[in-house]
């Protein structure tokens, strides 16, 4: 579904994106760990078109993205999720929702992935009357999620949805992003959360310095002596 290759990102004329690939397949958890500064959240802007690479490729469904712009992206199909979350703090948590179906223009199917978010983050739900600026980290962090399944996007790109969170919410994070899994949707996850991130996905990648140092199941990664001793201190 999503092909990235050998992409180079620059900040005011300096690499911080050396050379990186990486593939996401249908229906595949696909996460990129690694630490702060490592280049993941610049990865996943550039995919959702808020920067242009200046070497490499990406392609989606077969389609060249990298020159498109934001918009467009999205209405190909790509969703991505902020480590800002960005929620409209003065409109209610339902009112947050239903802005993220605005390219859907279909009243039923904006009720139907209503239910869905409900039924994922129950918390929302009892919610959805209340202002979301009132809400708590991790239940805007779950807004900022529900929202973005609102358009039915075929991949949803998660930056960071653990930050900040109190243990027991980050718990009920990764729990939902693993039952999305479960259902079939394609997921592009970047974590400093190196155990969950790794314990829940298919494949992964690890960032260094904005370079790819390795990549292999997330069962293979968490058994590499170098990433114990790196992000588990094993």
């Amino acid at each position: 579904m999503l092909r990235v290759t050998e992409i180079e990102v620059r900040y005011s004329g300096i690499p911080v994106v050396h050379n990186v690939s990486l593939h996401v397949g249908q229906g595949e958890l696909v996460t990129v760990v690694g630490s702060n500064g490592a280049g993941k959240s610049t990865l996943l802007k550039t995919i959702a078109g808020a920067l242009h690479p200046t070497k490499g490729s990406i392609q989606f469904d077969g389609k060249d993205i990298h020159k498109l712009s934001t918009p467009d992206i999205v209405k190909l199909g790509i969703t991505y999720i902020p480590e800002a979350r960005l929620i409209f703090g003065p409109l209610t948590v339902e009112e947050n929702l239903e802005l993220g179906a605005y390219i859907l223009n279909n009243s039923e199917e904006t009720k139907k992935n209503l239910d869905f978010i409900y039924s994922l983050f129950p918390r929302l739900k009892e919610r959805r009357s209340q202002l979301s600026g009132t809400l708590s980290g991790g239940e805007q962090q779950m807004l900022a999620i529900g929202r973005g399944l609102m358009s039915n996007p075929k991949l949803l790109m998660l930056d960071e949805p653990s930050l900040g969170l109190m243990p027991k919410l980050v718990d009920e994070m990764f729990e939902a992003v693993a039952k999305l899994r479960t259902i079939g949707k394609t997921i592009l996850l970047v974590e400093q959360n190196v155990f969950e991130s790794l314990d829940i996905c298919d494949r992964g990648y690890v960032l260094q310095t904005g370079r790819t140092i390795q990549e292999g199941t997330g069962k293979e990664l968490l058994n590499a002596e170098d990433i114990k001793k790196a992000f588990l201190g094993l």
